[in-house]
């Protein structure tokens, strides 16, 4: 007999939604009936229920958020309040994830993955229905928002002035809207970004054999690099704190020659840690060959913060002489 899995009858929401898709990847749950009630009586003869109930209970597959002094979060160190779609990852997203992927997972990329997804993916949607604002109410916005996920779930639901119709089917559209969106966020964490931590990471590791000071770091195939490397240069520092911060980047370029770029003071920042030499900046070529003594320089920008040359240990020559001019 097919599992049920219950949620509340009535007006649908983002969290909700998503919550029963991923309880439907699941082996446990992937043929189960969503069944939509507020009965109690119908919810009790439900294997597991979601964002109904007041009740809070992995042990007993209950998982309301709604009931006075619930205040879960995903793990220490989080501050939203978590939401169905939330308690649900949390117990079960790492399956999740390995089932939308459908290939192995090794346990240290499955955390990775499980707390980036929840961070970039599911947090925003326990923020928008536990009503948490992203940013103080003081705070006026300057336009206002209305094309992300959970309004357009919101959407989903029928107008005031329109007959309800089946919400059953309006509910499974949800579902699927949801759902498609979870999956291409875990094929692309799992599939591009990942690698490219994983380049990253290589590169970090090996900076003390690219040069002595440890400050520079050189990737062999370029990647997005900026979020890996703030993260894992901040892993590095917490194991110790005395470990030298990282000033240069080197990568190819798509024209086969290669970058120097700074690294900024924190994500996100215009302002660079060493920026290139006062010196080279707004020079280009020949001139910057002559002023720099680097062979096949193309150029360094008038902020100092990138700069290129023609090859790999052009680039190298320019951050090492870069790290010594102070």
């Amino acid at each position: 007999m097919p599992k049920t899995i219950g949620t509340h009858s009535g007006s649908f929401h983002c969290d909700e939604a998503l919550a029963c898709f991923m309880l439907r990847q699941l082996d446990e749950f992937k043929d189960a009936r969503v069944v939509r009630s507020r009965d109690p009586a119908t919810l009790d003869t439900c294997d597991i229920v979601v964002d109904v109930g007041g009740v809070y209970s992995h042990e007993t597959k209950r998982y309301d958020h709604h009931q006075r002094g619930f205040d879960e979060q995903f793990s220490d160190g989080y501050k939203t309040k978590l939401s169905s779609a939330g308690l649900i990852y949390k117990h079960f997203g790492k399956d999740v994830i390995r089932a939308i992927l459908s290939e192995p997972v090794s346990d240290s990329e499955a955390d990775i993955l499980y707390k980036k997804i929840y961070e970039s993916f599911i947090e925003g949607i326990d923020g928008i229905d536990n009503g948490i604002s992203q940013y103080p109410e003081s705070i006026e916005p300057a336009y206002r928002e209305s094309t992300g996920l959970s309004a357009r779930i919101g959407r989903l639901n029928p107008w005031w002035n329109q007959p309800e119709g089946d919400m059953d089917a309006r509910f499974a559209q949800a579902m699927d809207v949801t759902g498609s969106e979870l999956q291409e966020r875990v094929r692309y964490y799992a599939l591009a970004w990942l690698p490219g931590r994983k380049i990253v990471e290589e590169g970090f590791n090996n900076r003390f054999g690219v040069d002595k000071s440890g400050q520079i770091v050189l990737f062999e195939q370029f990647c997005p690099w900026k979020e890996h490397l703030d993260a894992i240069e901040e892993e590095a520092l917490a194991k110790d704190p005395e470990a030298p911060k990282l000033f240069y980047v080197l990568y190819p370029d798509t024209s086969n020659s290669w970058r120097v770029q700074a690294v900024a003071e924190r994500p996100n920042s215009f302002k660079s840690r060493h920026p290139l030499p006062e010196a080279w900046r707004g020079v280009r070529d020949e001139a910057l060959s002559e002023r720099s003594g680097v062979e096949g320089c193309i150029f360094v920008h008038q902020s100092g913060f990138i700069g290129g040359n023609k090859t790999r240990d052009g680039a190298l020559e320019l951050a090492r002489k870069a790290l010594a001019m102070d």
